[in-house]
C-alpha cells in the first residue's frame, strides 16, 4: 500500500486498517517463532506498512 493509497482513506477506514494489519503483523511473528517462514522479510514490510498508517494517523490527529 502506498502513502497516497493511505493518504485517500477516511478516519475510519485508516483505524480499521490500522487494526487489521496490526493482527496480521502480529499472526506473522508469532508463526516465525513457530516455523521459519518462507519469507521473513515480510515481517519487515508489515510492520512499515504499521508504521506508515500510524503516521498517518498521528498527523490527522495534529491537525
Amino acid at each position: 500500500m502506498k502513502n497516497i493509497d493511505i493518504r485517500a482513506l477516511s478516519d475510519t477506514e485508516l483505524n480499521d486498517k490500522v487494526s487489521i494489519e496490526k493482527t496480521q503483523l502480529l499472526k506473522l511473528k508469532m508463526n516465525h517463532a513457530v516455523v521459519n517462514l518462507d519469507n521473513p522479510k515480510s515481517i519487515e514490510v508489515q510492520r512499515k506498512l504499521v508504521a506508515r498508517l500510524q503516521t498517518e494517523q498521528r498527523q490527522r490527529q495534529l491537525k
